[in-house]
């Protein structure tokens, strides 16, 4: 019962504060730039720590970096509510992210390597998209309400110290906890190279359509957050079925990659495109963790590259449909970011599962 309330309501309130600022960033930067640098910088902090973090966990146990990643995260939030400076939000927000990837890392490890992991998963995958969605709203309704901007920050701050608190009480045995396989990451990113360059496209899709379609649409921010919920509800629900689903996790992923390319265009003329996309993405997340749960010896990391690269598609694609939006028009922008899952759709094939099936 610790184990899961540290791992799932932990997973809940980390994701929660860290979209908890985005409904009040004008009131820690004036300008666009640095508002986006502060939402950056938690990616940021989050990619560089994922994969040490994975490969940590191997070496002396999950637990120790689930404490440190929510011990982090206390602590950010807690600095957080005391300073509007952006320049020093820069640096926490950075750090933040640093106890989201050391979080994240090592609970998807555990999770993964547990013999129930695929319904496990499910949970997991689900609350972390539910956390997204409520530090959204919350955050906006709790700063509107009190008329303290940082006031959702301050709520998900304290939620945060019960999991930080229950970590505390988690053991893991020694065979697991000692776990000395960091040799095996070359292999492993090779070996599996288009499974990541999967996770760096796919996750990476949800994050074009978000970026680019408040200034392609025109519409008001109110309304983009609620296609944006929508989206993450979407994925909620696929993630809490595909779970439950027996899955050909190589199969499953390649229909979603085409899927996604009607996905994306459908977005281009409507936000319906949002829920597409986002069920999709739910299916995904869990085929590739399914796949990766046959790893069972270096599950910190797989979850480690798996995090890593998701990361990193929502950091890098968005970044490059932007450009192209700039220079050739939204159409185009969209097109790219549909033959990328055209890419995954003819590669995915080449990176065989180790198992028939997946129940």
């Amino acid at each position: 019962m610790r184990t899961r309330l540290t791992l799932f309501f932990g997973v809940f309130v980390v994701m929660a504060l860290s979209n908890a600022i985005v409904p009040v960033l004008p009131s820690f930067a004036e300008s666009s730039s640095l508002q986006g640098a502060i939402y950056a910088a938690y990616f940021l902090g989050a990619v560089v720590s994922t994969l040490p973090a994975g490969m940590l966990s191997d070496r002396f146990g999950r637990i120790p970096l689930i404490r440190l990643g929510l011990v982090i995260t206390v602590i950010s939030g807690m600095l957080l509510s005391l300073t509007t400076s952006p320049f020093p939000v820069l640096g926490i927000r950075f750090f933040e992210g640093v106890g989201a990837g050391c979080f994240v890392a090592a609970a998807m490890s555990l999770v993964n390597s547990a013999p129930a992991h695929e319904r496990l998963s499910g949970y997991f995958m689900a609350l972390l998209n539910a956390g997204l969605v409520a530090g959204l709203i919350a955050a906006g309704w709790l700063a509107a309400y009190s008329r303290q901007p940082a006031m959702g920050i301050v709520v998900f701050s304290f939620c945060a110290v019960i999991p930080a608190l229950t970590s505390f009480f988690l053991c893991e045995s020694l065979q697991v906890a000692r776990n000395r396989g960091n040799r095996a990451l070359m292999p492993m990113i090779t070996e599996y190279r288009y499974l990541w360059y999967s996770s760096v496209i796919l996750v990476g899709i949800t994050g074009v359509v978000i970026s680019l379609y408040p200034e392609f649409s025109g519409v008001s921010s109110d309304t983009v957050g609620i296609w944006i919920a929508l989206m993450s509800v979407s994925t909620i629900i696929a993630v809490l079925v595909a779970s439950r689903t027996s899955l050909l996790p190589v199969p499953a992923i390649r229909w979603c990659a085409v899927l996604m390319v009607p996905g994306v265009l459908i977005a281009f003329y409507t936000p319906i495109g949002f829920i597409v996309i986002g069920a999709l993405a739910g299916v995904v997340m869990i085929a590739q963790m399914a796949f990766l749960a046959e790893i069972k010896e270096h599950q910190g990391i797989a979850m480690g590259l798996f995090s890593t690269t998701s990361y990193l598609g929502m950091a890098v694609l968005p970044f490059i449909a932007g450009l192209i939006a700039d220079s050739s028009g939204f159409f185009f922008a969209f097109c790219a970011t549909a033959f990328c899952a055209v890419t995954v759709a003819l590669s995915i094939g080449q990176c065989a599962c180790r198992k028939e099936t997946v129940s």
